[in-house]
């Protein structure tokens, strides 16, 4: 397999190539989740680069769950037009459509939604200033699976090609998923399948209201060891998720070259998913990846699809070029005008320059 190889996913979708653009957060939509034209404009740039999927900003599915300031909504019907318009102008270079759809949970914070956050589980963490999150009741989980659904159906009737279920790095999914994070004594939770019965029944829900031409895709965290994710746990979810009816499992590993702790010369992580997820659900593994090589070398660990992030921030024409097996694109840091001439906004850079050393100083 090559990252520019063609790929059959879902029912009759067909990838151009292995590429795909992960969801980023900009900042760039309105305050009341509409999308701007800059957000607009960002994404079809990278989709006229030649991504084969092209993912939008993690979308909000509640207006009281947002995780930060100018982030995307789809839990209102008033979105629909800038949705319409963002599907439109995607699908129109033959990338394949996918809006993120997630909840902050515990991650909401209170000075931005005005209310208590809510979560699996009473949680905290640094940056929640003592305030600590409420456990959701049953009816408000089923009032969340039905957010999500509804979501997901503004995201199909808009003409996206399908969503991305926002499993992991610790936002309400993933609360859900974690041992440490999901405390319940309920259905909801116990052991990972139990853990994993709020992402299941979102799922299940999704697929019932969207039909089975609508694409799902989940993605999510192998580990995280605040959380209570661990490795045999996200294997294990893994086995569980690929006998749904899901179109493709997302990894998120921050970095997909980093050694298993403890295991350091044993399987890559995408190697090991590979082993438990069978063939007719494309794996998707993203993290650090940066050159043509890096690219072919995730494939030959067994990915489908290669996700990035960063380098399709700099180069959105990165697609283009994975076809020269020697391309290496420039590394950070850029300077404002590189970025400014590649569609970023002023106000996408300004939240570049929280990386460390992405933009110049």
């Amino acid at each position: 397999m090559k990252p520019t190889d063609s790929l059959e996913i879902g029912r009759g979708f067909v990838l151009k190539n292995r590429s795909l653009l992960a969801a980023m957060t900009n900042k760039q939509s309105n305050e009341d989740g509409t999308l701007s034209d800059e957000e607009i404009n960002w994404l079809v740039r990278r989709a006229k680069g030649g991504f084969g999927i092209t993912t939008t900003a993690a979308a909000n599915v509640t207006e009281t769950g947002r995780g930060w300031e100018g982030e995307m909504g789809v839990w209102g019907d008033h979105q629909i037009p800038g949705l319409t318009k963002l599907a439109n102008q995607l699908n129109e270079t033959e990338t394949i459509s996918l809006v993120q759809l997630f909840h902050g949970g515990m991650r909401a914070p209170f000075n931005l939604n005005g209310i208590q956050p809510i979560s699996a589980s009473e949680n905290t963490e640094p940056g929640m200033d003592g305030l600590f999150t409420r456990e959701m009741s049953k009816e408000e989980i089923y009032s969340m699976i039905e957010s999500f659904t509804q979501s997901a159906l503004r995201c199909q009737k808009a003409g996206f090609h399908g969503v991305e279920l926002h499993g992991a790095h610790s936002y309400l999914i993933c609360q859900f998923l974690g041992s440490i994070t999901n405390r319940r004594k309920d259905d909801w939770g116990g052991d990972i399948h139990s853990r994993s019965k709020f992402l299941r029944e979102i799922i299940r829900s999704v697929r019932k209201e969207t039909g089975p031409n609508f694409l799902i895709a989940v993605r999510i965290s192998p580990i995280i060891e605040k959380a209570g994710i661990y490795l045999e746990d996200s294997l294990e979810l893994a086995r569980i998720l690929s006998e749904m009816e899901i179109d493709m499992l997302h990894i998120s590993c921050w970095d997909v070259f980093q050694p298993v702790e403890g295991d350091e010369l044993g399987p890559s992580l995408t190697k090991r998913f590979t082993e438990v997820v069978p063939k007719h659900i494309p794996l998707i593994s993203t993290g650090a990846v940066w050159t043509s090589k890096d690219a072919q070398w995730l494939m030959s660990e067994g990915a489908d699809i290669v996700g990035v992030a960063r380098v399709g921030i700099a180069h959105p024409d990165w697609p283009k070029f994975l076809s020269d097996e020697n391309y290496q694109p420039q590394r950070p840091p850029f300077s404002v005008e590189h970025l400014e001439n590649v569609e970023l906004s002023p106000v996408f850079i300004e939240y570049m320059k929280r990386w460390k050393n992405f933009v110049e100083k």
